[in-house]
Formats: C-alpha cells, structure tokens, sequence
C-alpha cells in the first residue's frame, strides 16, 4: 500500500483513514485492485469503495 501510494516503506501501519491520504484517489484504487489480482484477489471498485482505513483495504484483499 506504501507503493501505491508513494510513500516510503513502512510509513503506513493500518488504521489510517483512507480519506486522510493525499493520494489515495481513483488511480491508487486502481492500482491497488491490480495489485491484490497480482496476489490472487479479485477485488471490484465496489469493494474497495467500502472501505474505510488501510486496515479495511489488507483484510479484504486477504478475503478476496
């Protein structure tokens, strides 16, 4: 999530809300559901919309 971001490693530990991120936005959504398909999970925008914290976004790629 660091990467999609682009911010250094580490700098994101879980309940952070995802409102809160400068550059949380469509593409980092975007980018975030290919990367969980690179993982196996099959995440739509739906899903990804429901999320609240970078917490929500882990366990539903886990799920997913």
């Amino acid at each position: 999530m660091d990467t999609v971001l682009e911010l250094p490693a580490g700098t994101l530990t879980g309940p952070e809300k995802l409102e809160d991120l400068e550059n949380w936005n469509s593409l980092a959504m975007v980018e975030y559901i290919a990367l969980a398909d690179n993982n196996g999970a099959k995440l739509s925008p739906r899903q990804i919309r429901d999320c609240d914290t970078v917490n929500d976004l882990a366990r539903l790629a886990q799920a997913g």
